[in-house]
Parts: structure tokens; C-alpha cells; sequence
């Protein structure tokens, strides 16, 4: 598959046929499922003649449905396009097809998806990891040159990491949320899934920078990373040395193994420990679950999407969120209510707001002496469908990933290797926040080092 860098020196007369050329291989890898909705024909044209990108189905694009893979947004249109697709567009990319996910980007697998579940191209008895799972599936089944996704918890970095792609969470309020369906609107950012650390950073040099119609947008001067990119920096990479400890003995391989090379290559490394990464998962599904309780609220029936008649609004309401939410999405919206509810928000909410500050003092910490944060992405390799019977066993697979989105830093996961039946395992750079170009520069790196 040709680059992102390689696309955009393309002619238009060439990119039109770029597109036939990727609709053709969509349509031979149809069984995957990465996509639930590709263009054709005059809808090619009308999204303009820009270097295809795909597309995941929580991020509105005018004219196009958006429904969150969720039964209760079907026949939604988006009547406006997000901030991200105004800024590709004015770059010379253009939209292309809608990525299936995890119902309402609440899940690590993209099973709860209402269009059913999407193949991990390197097994297709596997998950491709979630919620981002069919954005990370066609970038790395080679039928999208690149690709958005939206990372809450991790739901870039790790169904890159189980697809074998460069997956990127930029510093929380660089990238505008506007035209982003919300999940947990304090974690969520919009992300780059690329082929390569390069095109992750032409990407995301394209769809960050300051939105006033996102009230979180930070107001800083922006500078592009990817004309300034590398390699040859030295760093002093920081290691959580606990968090092996939960890894497989293949992850644990495959990653001390990449230490070992930034050493060779002249990187300094530190050995540091972190909380215990169940406190990430407890502070984490207690704020996430309560901002989606309020988020999700505006799904009723009323103003978008799928209604059940009924003889009065509250029966309405009632049966119009039963049939249309599936059963993760109901779980959190549960759980999210219960924790906001009169008499558990203080032993709850409040509380998991200050372990959230005490897990950002943590990497504050281990930034004074570290340029880089060097960690694992997941626990394991991709899972096989339906090895996962506890919802609870399914969140442990975001415990190298959620303390992230906590604190408000980006991160980069990478490929790093594969186990012995050939499935990729991902390892994940974290930086200051709004340093990217030390995040770039340390992954391109290490991407140059293990090529």
C-alpha cells in the first residue's frame, strides 16, 4: 500500500485512481469488516479529489451517516463536517469510508458493534482490539492508506498494536473534539492510524491545531513536527519496570528486546515503577463511565436517530435506549449513574478525581529525570473472539493504556515484533504534554532501528 507521505505528491488524475484501486481491494477483503460504508461513484467525487482516508464512524462527515455503530443512530446524517475532516480537506485529503468500532467507542475488541464484529488481518479468529478496531484493521489489511480513530483509553494505541500499524493519542485538547460523538469528553481525543511513525506525524501536523468551537481547544502556537522529525536524537527513556510484571512472557520478550536496542543505539535508559495499574482501571471506569452516563443522555429519541412509538415520552424514552443500546453501552451507562448518583459521589466520582490528579503527579514525576516513557501496550497479543467472557477481563486488556488518557499526554504505539504465529505486538512511547516532536522523533527512532 502506498504511503501517506507518497500520496500526497501525487497528481489528482492518479489519486482518482488510487481510489478505485483501494475500493477494488475493500471489496476483496470484504470478510474482515474494517468498513461499514465505502463511497462510490458521485459520492467519491463530492468529497473531493483528496488522498482517501478512512473514516471511523464517531467522527461526522457532512452528508454522511454516523451512527457510532449503534442501533439507536440509524438513519442519522451528519449535517455538518467535524473540525478534523475541515482541516484534512484544506490539506488536500479527503474522507472515505466509514471504520466500524466498538459501539459507542465503549469496548477493547469491536465486537459490541451493531454491524457485527471486524477480523483482525492477521487472524481472523482474533479481534483486531477496539474501540478503534475497524480503523486499525484496514490500515494494517493494506485497504486504507491511513486512517482516524479516537482514543479514550487506548483505543488507538491497541488495536494498532494487535494489527500491526503506528497508532497515535495526541495530547488531550490539540486536536479539536468538535464533531466528535462524545464517549468521556475529559479523555477522548481524535488520532492518527498510519502505516509508519512519518505519516502519523503528517497527520496529525494536519488535523491539530487550536478550534474555537471546541470549548477544551488549547490556545497555543502550533508547530508542525513532521518537517522537523529526528531519528538520531538521544534520549533518556523512563521503563515501568512493574507493568512487565502483568505482560506475557511474548510481550515481555518481544519489549525487553527493544530495550536493548534503544540502549545499542546510544538511549539512556531508567528503570522506574508506577502505582498499581488497577487503580488506572478503577479511576478510569469511574470518570468514563459517569461523563458517558451524562454524554449519552441526549440519545432518546427526541432529536436523533432511531425512535420506538409509545403511548407517552417517558415510555418512549425507555424503549427507545433498551432497543437501541446494546449491553456494554447499557453497563456503562449504569455504572455511570450509579457513581454521579446522591450519596456515592463523593466515595466515588470525587475520589477517583483525586486518584486521577495523583496518577498525573506520577508521570510528572518520572518527567523530571525522563524525556520518553517507554511501556507496553497490552498485555497479551490479540485474544481469540469470545476468550473473554468477563467484562471485567475484558478492561484489564487497556492497563497499560488508560493512565494516559488521565493525564492528558500523548503516546505512540509502534510495532515492535511478532510472536511465533505471526501476530504483531506493539510497545508505546509517552511524552510530556505537548512536546510531539520528542514522541515522533524517539518512535521514528526506534521504528528505524527494528527495520
Amino acid at each position: 500500500m502506498i504511503t501517506l507521505k507518497e500520496a500526497l505528491a501525487l497528481p489528482k488524475e492518479e489519486i482518482a485512481e488510487l481510489k478505485k484501486d483501494l475500493k477494488k481491494a475493500i471489496e476483496e477483503k470484504k470478510e474482515i469488516g474494517a468498513y461499514v460504508e465505502q463511497l462510490t461513484g458521485e459520492e467519491i467525487n463530492e468529497y473531493g479529489d483528496g488522498v482517501p482516508i478512512a473514516i471511523k464512524d464517531n467522527i461526522q462527515v457532512k452528508g454522511w451517516s454516523v451512527t457510532c455503530a449503534s442501533k439507536i443512530l440509524q438513519g442519522y446524517k451528519a449535517p455538518y463536517n467535524a473540525t478534523v475532516i475541515e482541516n484534512m480537506i484544506k490539506n488536500g485529503l479527503s474522507a472515505f469510508g466509514r471504520c466500524n468500532m466498538d459501539e459507542f467507542a465503549m469496548g477493547s475488541s469491536t465486537e459490541t458493534s451493531y454491524y457485527g464484529k471486524t477480523l483482525n488481518p492477521f487472524d481472523k479468529n482474533r479481534v483486531p482490539g477496539g474501540s478503534s478496531g475497524g480503523s486499525a484493521a484496514a490500515v494494517g489489511a493494506g485497504i486504507a492508506i491511513a486512517a482516524l480513530g479516537s482514543d479514550t483509553g487506548g483505543s488507538i494505541r491497541q488495536p494498532a498494536a494487535f494489527c500491526g500499524c503506528v497508532g497515535m493519542k495526541p495530547t488531550y485538547s490539540t486536536v479539536s473534539r468538535y464533531g466528535l460523538t462524545a464517549f468521556s469528553s475529559s479523555l477522548d481525543q481524535i488520532g492518527p492510524l498510519t502505516q509508519n511513525v512519518e505519516d502519523a506525524a503528517i497527520l496529525f501536523d494536519i488535523i491539530k491545531g487550536h478550534d474555537p468551537k471546541d470549548s477544551t481547544s488549547a490556545n497555543i502556537a502550533y508547530e508542525k513536527v513532521s518537517d522537523k522529525l529526528n531519528p538520531d536524537r538521544k534520549f533518556k527513556i523512563a521503563v515501568i519496570e512493574n507493568y512487565l510484571q502483568e505482560a506475557s512472557p511474548t510481550i515481555q520478550k518481544s519489549f525487553n528486546e527493544a530495550v536493548e536496542a534503544l540502549k545499542r543505539a546510544g538511549h539512556e535508559i531508567v528503570y522506574k515503577n508506577m502505582l498499581d495499574s488497577k487503580y488506572d482501571v478503577a479511576t478510569y471506569y469511574i470518570v468514563a463511565t459517569a461523563e458517558a452516563s451524562a454524554n449519552l443522555s441526549r440519545f432518546d429519541g427526541v432529536r436523533y436517530g432511531n425512535r420506538v412509538e409509545s403511548d407517552n415520552l417517558k415510555e418512549m424514552y425507555k424503549l427507545t435506549r433498551k432497543e437501541g443500546f446494546g449491553e456494554e453501552v447499557k453497563r456503562r451507562i449504569l455504572l455511570g449513574t450509579f457513581v454521579l448518583s446522591s450519596g456515592y459521589y463523593d466515595a466515588y466520582y470525587i475520589k477517583a478525581q483525586k486518584a486521577r490528579h495523583l496518577i498525573k503527579s506520577q508521570f510528572e514525576e518520572i518527567f523530571q529525570e525522563a524525556d520518553l516513557i517507554f511501556a507496553p501496550v497490552t498485555p497479551s497479543v490479540a485474544f481469540e473472539f469470545g476468550s473473554k467472557k468477563d467484562p471485567l477481563e475484558m478492561y484489564l486488556s487497556d492497563i497499560y493504556t488508560i493512565s494516559v488518557n488521565l493525564a492528558g499526554l500523548p503516546a505512540i504505539s509502534l510495532p515492535i515484533g511478532k510472536n511465533e504465529e505471526g501476530l504483531p505486538i506493539g510497545a508505546q512511547f509517552i511524552a510530556k504534554a505537548f512536546d510531539e516532536q520528542t514522541l515522533f522523533d524517539g518512535a521514528l527512532g526506534l521504528e528505524r532501528i527494528l527495520s
